[in-house]
């Protein structure tokens, strides 16, 4: 099977449905020391208001209804994403709920440690993993790759 080699400095996306901004960024100001010694990456206004609240740098791409759903999705089909933090509102529907659908998919087809609440999310950050190089063995696509279509 592939392997994967996630280094000790983490390439982390955070991501909040406008309900959950406030959430996430209550969070990551709780773990600010723990987040700042990876590298950070958001959508559209989250990454503004994680710079402003964490105030260190962070990647922000496009709003998530704009494709910045999307492009978080490349990046992790690419491995450039080692972590997905994702505060999403379980009990609001979205306008872009296929990208959505189709982001949660590429975290589980590269086996990428996701969070969508507060729990996880720490469980994820405090965990010895974290902080170190970490062998990610990837699924074997192989069969698919070369199915008879």
């Amino acid at each position: 099977m592939p392997n994967r080699t996630l280094t000790a400095r983490k390439r982390i996306a955070l991501v909040a449905h406008d309900h959950k901004k406030a959430d996430l960024i209550q969070w990551a100001s709780v773990n600010k020391e723990r987040l700042i010694s990876h590298e950070l990456y958001a959508t559209g206004t989250t990454g503004r208001l994680l710079q402003v609240a964490l105030d260190t740098p962070v990647t922000c791409l496009l709003s998530g209804p704009l494709g910045g759903d999307q492009q978080i999705g490349s990046m992790i089909a690419e491995g450039k994403i080692d972590v997905l933090i994702f505060f999403w509102d379980p009990m609001s529907a979205q306008p872009h709920d296929p990208d959505i659908k189709a982001l949660l998919r590429l975290v589980a087809v590269w086996d990428i440690p996701m969070a969508c609440d507060r729990a996880t999310a720490d469980f994820i950050m405090t965990s010895p993993l974290m902080n170190q190089p970490y062998e990610s063995i990837l699924p074997d696509y192989d069969a698919y790759l070369k199915r008879k279509v």
